[in-house]
C-alpha cells in the first residue's frame, strides 16, 4: 500500500510517563489544510473580552474541506477523557470557521460573532489540549497550551489567560511545534462570514489581509525530480508547478507534465501530498506550490528504503478540468529495464553516491519513471497475489530474457541475477478486488496502466486500470511414490502450524503429504508451533499440533505416522513470539523404517557421535546439535535423529536456520544490499558441518541427510559451508537440478531456493541394475499459488540403499 505514513507522535513529555488513555490522536505531519488558528479558554471570566470560550479554524489549502463527521476534542492539561463538539458544513479555501464553546459567568462580556458550530466545553483559560479530528479518526491538527499540557506538538504553546488567546503566527505557519507556531495575543474571532484572508496575528488575528502569492522559485516537475534519486530542489519552496492530475489517493494526487523535457532520466511525474483527500480530480490541469520533500516509507525502521520525491504543504490552483491524460510509458516496449541488474557499477548509497544511469541500472530506470503513468502489456504474474495487500509481482509480457522457470516465474540464480524488471502490481487506488488474484504464469491480457510509486523496498505500479486475467492453468505438482527398494525422505516448512489453525489447513497439508508427496517414509517438518500456538503462556509441548496433523494425514488416506521431536526452552528459538516453533520428524513404519530411540536428548543437552564404523551411533536420538552454541541465539536448534531402514542406519539432521529478516531490500538505497543475517547462518552451517564431519570421521560411508529450511540460496556461502569439500563433501540436491528448476520459494517475484536436502557419499552409490542411487524432486505445491497452504514448497529424495548384508 502506498503512502503508508508513519504517525509522528510529538509529545512534550516522555510517552512512558503518560497513561495510555490520556493520549490524544495525533497529527501525522504539519497540516496542509485545516489548522487551529486561535484557542481561547477565558471566555466569560473576569476581565474577558468575550463571554464564551472558542476555537477558530482556518483552511490554508487551495480547496474547500468538507467537515462532515469531523469533531473538536478537548482534554484538560493532563486529563484522560476527551469531550467533543461535532462539526458540520465545510470551510472554503482561505476561510475561517468559528467553534463556540461554554459561556462563562461574566455575562456582560461581548458575545462572539455568529459561530459555525456550537458546543458546551468549558475550556481552561491557562492550560489544556484541543484537537481537530476528521471522519476517519485522524487528528488533523493538535494544540497543547500551557506548560502543564501533557501532550502537544513538540512543545506546548505559551499559556494564555482570561484576556489573551493562543493565536497562530502570521500566515498560519504549521511546523508541528506548538511553542513556535503560537503566540499569545488579544482574541479576535473570525467565522465563515469573515473576509477571506491570511490567518494569524497579522491583519487583526486572521482578518482581512488577502493571502500572499506563493513564494519560492518557479519549477517544472522535471526540474524537481532531476536525474537522481533525490531532488536537486529538496527543501526548497517552489511554485507554478504545472501538470495534469493522473491519479488520486486518500492523501494526495499525482501530476504529470504535458510538456516533457528531452531527458528520459528525469521523471515527468510527481506526488503532491495533501494529507487528506484532495479536491483536485483526475484530468484537472493544475499549478501547485509547496515545499519539495523526500519521503522515506517505513520511518526509523525503513532507513534502507529509497525516498520518493513529493510536494508538501501545497496550495493548488485548478486551471481547467476534463483534460486528456499523458500517454503512459509502455515498459517493455517504449523503454526496457535492465533485466537482471539492480545497480551497475559503484556500490554504496545510491541517493548520495555513484552514477545515475537508467540504461544500466534497474533501480535508476524505475526512479526515472517515479510518479509517471506507465503501462505493462500482457503483464505476467511472476509471484502469486498476496490477498492481504492486493499486491502481485509482475513483469512485461514482451522482451524478457531473464531465466524463466517452466511454470512462468523468473529464477533467482545468483546475487548478480535477480529479477530486476519486476514491479509490484498494487490495487490500492482501486476498489477492493478490482485486480484479479493471480498465480505464477497468469497473464493480465491487454493493458495494465497506473502510476509508478515506491514503498517498503519495491517499486509499485499503482493500477488505475488492469488487463483481463487469463489463467495459465497452473497445477500443483505430484511426485512419484517410492518403489519397494527405495526410502523416501522429505522436508516441508508448514508455516507456523498451530492447533488453533482451521481444520482446512491441516487437511490441505495432509493432502499434500499424502497426495503430492506420496506419503514419504520420513518427513522433516519445520515451523511446528506449541499446543497454545502464538499465545505466549509458557507452553512448549507440541503434542496437540502433531497429533492433529497425523490424524489429518490418516483421514486423507495416508499411513499412521509416528513422530519425534525435542521441546525447546520457552521463547528461545525465534519465530512468531510465543509459538516456540521447532522441527519435528514424522515417519511411517509400514515400509521398513524405524526410529532408533536413544534417551538423553533435551532442549539444552548436546548430542554427540559415539562408536566407529558399523557401531557408529548418536548419544541421544532424537537430540539437538550443540544447542547452547551462540550460533543458535534466538534461532531454531537442529534436530538429529537416527533411523533404520532394512538394517541400514540413516542419520537425519533437520534444520531451520536464521531468517533473512533485517537484510537490506533488493531495491533499497544501499547497493549491493547488505545481507547482515547471513553471518549467523554461516555460523550455524559451520556447527552442523562440524557434526557431519564427526559422523563421517567415525564412519566415512555413514548415510547422512541434512535437510530443512536453510533460509539461504543454493549458491550461497551457507550452502558451501554445509557441502564442504573433498571426500567428505555432501551433495546439495537443488544444485543438481537444471537452472530453471532451482526454486522452493517465491519472494516478491524471485523464484529461489531456501529449502535444501544434502546427502553424503554413502547415499550416492548406485546398486547394480537398479538405476540411479537417488531421485530428487522439488514438488511445487505452494509458493506459486495465491491460495497456498504454506509459503514453501516441499521436496523429497528417494534413495536406493544397498542391503545391509552388502555393507
Amino acid at each position: 500500500m502506498p503512502r503508508r505514513r508513519a504517525l509522528a507522535f510529538l509529545c512534550s513529555v516522555p510517552i512512558a510517563a503518560l497513561p495510555a488513555i490520556a493520549l490524544a490522536p495525533h497529527a501525522q505531519a504539519a497540516s496542509s489544510s485545516v489548522v487551529i488558528a486561535q484557542a481561547f479558554g477565558g471566555g466569560g471570566n473576569s476581565g474577558a473580552p468575550y463571554a464564551s470560550d472558542f476555537v477558530e479554524l482556518y483552511n490554508r489549502s487551495g480547496a474547500a474541506v468538507d467537515l462532515t463527521g469531523w469533531k473538536l476534542q478537548y482534554w484538560s492539561a493532563a486529563g484522560t477523557t476527551a469531550t467533543s463538539t461535532a462539526l458540520s458544513g465545510s470551510i472554503d479555501a482561505g476561510h475561517h470557521y468559528l467553534i463556540k464553546e461554554a459561556d462563562g459567568s461574566n455575562t456582560a462580556a461581548p458575545a462572539l460573532p455568529t459561530p459555525d458550530a456550537t458546543g458546551t466545553i468549558a475550556m481552561s483559560a491557562t492550560a489544556g489540549r484541543v484537537a481537530i479530528v476528521d471522519a476517519d479518526g485522524t487528528t488533523i491538527d493538535l494544540l497543547g497550551y500551557g506548560s502543564t499540557a501533557s501532550v502537544s506538538e513538540t512543545a506546548p504553546a505559551p499559556a494564555p489567560s482570561n484576556t489573551l488567546a493562543d493565536v497562530r503566527t502570521s500566515g498560519c505557519t504549521d511546523t508541528d511545534n506548538n511553542a513556535t507556531d503560537f503566540v499569545t495575543a488579544a482574541p479576535a474571532p473570525n467565522n465563515s462570514a469573515s473576509a477571506v484572508g491570511q490567518c494569524g496575528t497579522t491583519g487583526g488575528g486572521g482578518g482581512t489581509t488577502p493571502p500572499p502569492p506563493p513564494t519560492g522559485q518557479d519549477a517544472t516537475i522535471e526540474q524537481i525530480q532531476g536525474a537522481a534519486h533525490r531532488s536537486p530542489l529538496e527543501g526548497k519552496a517552489v511554485k507554478n508547478v504545472a501538470g495534469v492530475v493522473t491519479a488520486t489517493s486518500k492523501t494526495g494526487y499525482w501530476i504529470q507534465s504535458t510538456t516533457p523535457d528531452d531527458d528520459p532520466a528525469t521523471s515527468e511525474g510527481l506526488f503532491v501530498f495533501t494529507k487528506n483527500a484532495p479536491s483536485a480530480k483526475v484530468g484537472d490541469a493544475v499549478t501547485a506550490a509547496g515545499t519539495v520533500s523526500e519521503y522515506r516509507p517505513g520511518g526509523s525502521s525503513g532507513t534502507a528504503n529509497l525516498t520518493t520525491t513529493e510536494l508538501t504543504n501545497p496550495t493548488t490552483a485548478i486551471t481547467s478540468s476534463g483534460n486528456p491524460l499523458p500517454a503512459p510509458v509502455v515498459i517493455g516496449k517504449d523503454r526496457i529495464a535492465p533485466q537482471q541488474t539492480v545497480k551497475d557499477g559503484d556500490p554504496g548509497d545510491v541517493e548520495t553516491a555513484g552514477t545515475f544511469d537508467p540504461t544500466k541500472s534497474a533501480i535508476d530506470f524505475d526512479e526515472s519513471l517515479e510518479g509517471m503513468r506507465v503501462e505493462l502489456d500482457d503483464a505476467v504474474a511472476v509471484g502469486p497475489t498476496n490477498p492481504s495487500y492486493g499486491e502481485t509481482p509482475v513483469i512485461p509480457g514482451q522482451n524478457v530474457t531473464a531465466t524463466r522457470s517452466a511454470r512462468g516465474g523468473v529464477v533467482y540464480g545468483g546475487y548478480d541475477q535477480p529479477n530486476a524488471m519486476r514491479l509490484i502490481l498494487d490495487d490500492s487506488l482501486l476498489p477492493s478486488g478490482s485486480v484479479p488474484t493471480a498465480n505464477v504464469g497468469d497473464v493480465y491480457e491487454g493493458s495494465t496502466v497506473g502510476v509508478l510509486d515506491y514503498s517498503f523496498g519495491n517499486f509499485h505500479l499503482l493500477a488505475t486500470s488492469t488487463g483481463t486475467l487469463k489463467s495459465a492453468g497452473l497445477q500443483r505438482e505430484s511426485t512419484s511414490a517410492a518403489s519397494k527398494g527405495q526410502v523416501a525422505v522429505a522436508t516441508f516448512n508448514v508455516e507456523n502450524l498451530a492447533p488453533s489453525d482451521p481444520q482446512t489447513k491441516f487437511d490441505r497439508l495432509a493432502g499434500q503429504i499424502v497426495g503430492n508427496l506420496k506419503a514419504p517414509d520420513i518427513v522433516a517438518l519445520e515451523e511446528i508451533q506449541d499446543n497454545s500456538g502464538a499465545t505466549d503462556d509458557g507452553t512448549v509441548d507440541s503434542t496437540d499440533t502433531i497429533t492433529k496433523l497425523i490424524a489429518a494425514i490418516t483421514a486423507a488416506g495416508g499411513p499412521s505416522y509416528q513422530a519425534r521431536w525435542i521441546n525447546p526452552t520457552n521463547d528461545t528459538d525465534g519465530g512468531q513470539p510465543g509459538g516456540n516453533i521447532r522441527q519435528v520428524f514424522i515417519f511411517r513404519t509400514d515400509r521398513g523404517v524405524s526410529f532408533t530411540d536413544i534417551p538423553g536428548g533435551d532442549a539444552t543437552t548436546a548430542t554427540s557421535v559415539v562408536g566407529k564404523g558399523w557401531s557408529t551411533k548418536l548419544s541421544a536420538s532424537p537430540g539437538r546439535i550443540d544447542p547452547t552454541n551462540g550460533a543458535w541465539t534466538t534461532s531454531r536448534k537442529p534436530l538429529v535423529g537416527q533411523f533404520s531402514y532394512k538394517g541400514q542406519k540413516l542419520f537425519v539432521i533437520a534444520n531451520h536456520f536464521n531468517s533473512k529478516g533485517g537484510d537490506d531490500p533488493l531495491f533499497g538505497r544501499f547497493q549491493q544490499p547488505l545481507r547482515s543475517s547471513e553471518t549467523q547462518r554461516h555460523n550455524q552451517a559451520t556447527v552442523v558441518r562440524g557434526f557431519v564431519d564427526s559422523l563421517l570421521k567415525a564412519d566415512p560411508l555413514a548415510k547422512v541427510i541434512v535437510l530443512g529450511d536453510l533460509n539461504d540460496f543454493e549458491f550461497s556461502q551457507t550452502a558451501d559451508i554445509l557441502v564442504g569439500s573433498g571426500r567428505t563433501a555432501l551433495t546439495d540436491l537443488p544444485r543438481t537440478l537444471p537452472a530453471n528448476e532451482r526454486y522452493t520459494y517465491d519472494y516478491e517475484g524471485n523464484s529461489q531456493v531456501l529449502d535444501h536436502i544434502l546427502i553424503s557419499k554413502g547415499l550416492q552409490i548406485p546398486l547394480p541394475f537398479s538405476g540411479p542411487a537417488y531421485r530428487y524432486d522439488v514438488v511445487h505445491t505452494n509458493a506459486e499459488f495465491s491460495d497456498q497452504d504454506s509459503d514453501h514448497d516441499p521436496q523429497v529424495v528417494r534413495l536406493q540403499l544397498w542391503p545391509s548384508w552388502l555393507g
